[in-house]
């Protein structure tokens, strides 16, 4: 996983994308929960609005589940968990 990727005991892995623009923060997302497995989860912080919308969708449409959303002004901390 790249450096915005943060992984510390049993705490969520969280993935912090607020300086980053779609596309970047799109391939960012999808090189990062690539590699996680059937119910493993990850909090990622967005801020593009391009990516706010973006991310979630993609996430939705490849096995995905969006657990929970935090929207505020400028930014948007959704937790993923993998289907399948």
């Amino acid at each position: 996983m790249d450096n915005n990727c943060q992984h510390t005991g049993m705490e969520i892995p969280s993935l912090n994308l607020t300086a980053e623009r779609c596309p970047m923060a799109l391939l960012l997302a999808k090189r990062a929960t690539k590699a996680l497995r059937y119910g493993q989860r990850m909090k990622i912080h967005l801020s593009d609005t391009g990516a706010r919308q973006d991310i979630p969708r993609y996430l939705l449409n490849h096995g995905f589940t969006i657990e929970e959303q935090v929207a505020e002004a400028q930014s948007l901390v959704i937790i993923v968990t993998r289907r399948q």
